[in-house]
């Protein structure tokens, strides 16, 4: 198969794409020692991450409420029931990692509370690509198995759902930083010292959705190679 007039064979992918799990492991390891790093160093307002995520959104006129969920780096913001969940060490933590996580997830509540556009993107897109990462490679395979074509190219479809997922989540998560490091700033929750701090907890995080993102797309690109050869080969 060309990819950008370069020919790529089935093996070559199939080595990227150990070399993309390789590396997203890697990766998570690395927002761990990370944020063990800096959740070492104090942040300057001295307050909780729970309690500076909560003035953060008073301040944005915000009804949503922060709660501590269970779990080591499970934060997150669920639009369902309006709550932001921070695992325990960062509900807790008065460091510069802990109030950046927090930072990021409130940003994630002022993407939706503005309508930012790439997150009204990843919601529509999120039930086809749960569909795609489930069902997908099945109906791929039992396709090219049972020599039905269809079934496969409707597989391939919904698998590409979960890659396109996967993309669109790469601004939602850079946006939600940027919102993270502006609030911190205006807030005065870090000073100027601890910014870089800040900035490489939220770097170290991003790098997982960018590896996410390429794992999606090279396995999307190996299922699309063997559904297009059995094409061929009938």
């Amino acid at each position: 198969m060309r990819i950008f007039g370069v020919y790529v064979s089935y093996e070559t992918l199939m080595l990227a794409l150990i070399v993309v799990f390789v590396l997203s492991l890697i990766a998570q390891g690395k927002v761990r020692r990370v944020f063990k790093r800096y959740n070492s160093v104090p942040a300057a307002r001295g307050i909780t991450a729970s309690e500076a995520a909560q003035e953060m959104l008073w301040d944005n006129g915000s009804q949503v409420t922060v709660h501590p969920v269970q779990g080591t780096l499970t934060d997150h913001y669920d639009p369902r029931n309006g709550t932001v969940g921070l695992s325990t060490e960062v509900y807790n933590g008065t460091s510069v990692a802990a109030l950046a996580i927090a930072a990021h997830e409130i940003g994630h509540v002022l993407q939706y509370q503005e309508d930012y556009a790439p997150i009204k993107w990843r919601t529509t897109v999120l039930p086809v690509a749960n569909i795609g990462a489930t069902f997908g490679p099945y109906m791929i395979l039992i396709g090219l198995f049972m020599n039905l074509y269809p079934l496969a190219v409707i597989g391939l479809v919904l698998y590409g759902a979960m890659f396109l997922f996967q993309l669109i989540t790469l601004p939602v998560e850079l946006n939600a930083s940027q919102r993270g490091m502006e609030l911190l700033d205006r807030g005065g929750y870090i000073d100027y010292s601890n910014r870089g701090d800040a900035r490489k907890v939220l770097s170290a995080a991003a790098w997982t959705y960018v590896l996410a993102a390429l794992g999606s797309l090279l396995s999307f690109l190996r299922f699309f190679m063997l559904v297009n050869g059995n094409r061929r080969r009938n």
